[in-house]
């Protein structure tokens, strides 16, 4: 019960307001993963940035279990298996960036849609996490199954052969 686990994966590209830049971000994620993503929508009105609620300005998509163990080792490995001590933050989650999707193990150069970057973001949980979530008889979850920073180190290390950058 004190093993850590992925609970998903999601994959996130912004593309601001250009609404031609958020097809081209559909398709390279579509292209990765297989699965349609959904569209994101600005929820404030900032006139500075041209922005107003319900504009579209990225795509994302969620990835579980076995789908997102494959995923993660196609980004990690466009990463060289190398990640910095700051992409682990106090709660099991690990992000980081990927400049070109093109780095990225079965992905082919579109010269339609160019080089664009996209976002991961990995949450790691326990078992038992599940009493969080539930609809009857939510509860709080206990220190102990709750995934501390150097765990979500170890685990990665251990399941995926990653390196932390500075470490010999």
């Amino acid at each position: 019960m004190q093993q850590p686990r992925i609970e998903k994966l999601t994959l996130n590209i912004g593309a601001g307001k250009e609404q031609a830049r958020l097809e081209k971000a559909i398709h390279v994620l579509k292209s990765l993963t297989g699965i349609q993503p959904v569209t994101t929508v600005t929820q404030k009105r900032i006139p500075t940035w041209g922005l107003r609620p319900g504009l579209p300005i990225g795509c994302m998509l969620t990835l579980r279990k076995d789908a997102a163990a494959l995923m993660l080792k196609r980004l990690l490995k466009a990463k060289e298996f190398t990640l910095k001590d700051n992409n682990f933050d106090t709660s099991g989650t690990v992000s980081f960036g990927i400049h070109e999707h093109i780095d990225v193990e079965g992905a082919k150069y579109d010269p339609t849609i160019g080089v664009m970057g996209l976002q991961a973001c990995v949450t790691l949980e326990k078992p038992g996490y599940r009493v969080k979530r539930r609809s009857l008889h939510r509860a709080r979850i206990g220190k102990r199954q709750q995934v501390t920073k150097q765990e979500a180190i170890t685990f990665m290390k251990k399941a995926f052969g990653i390196k932390l950058a500075g470490e010999s």
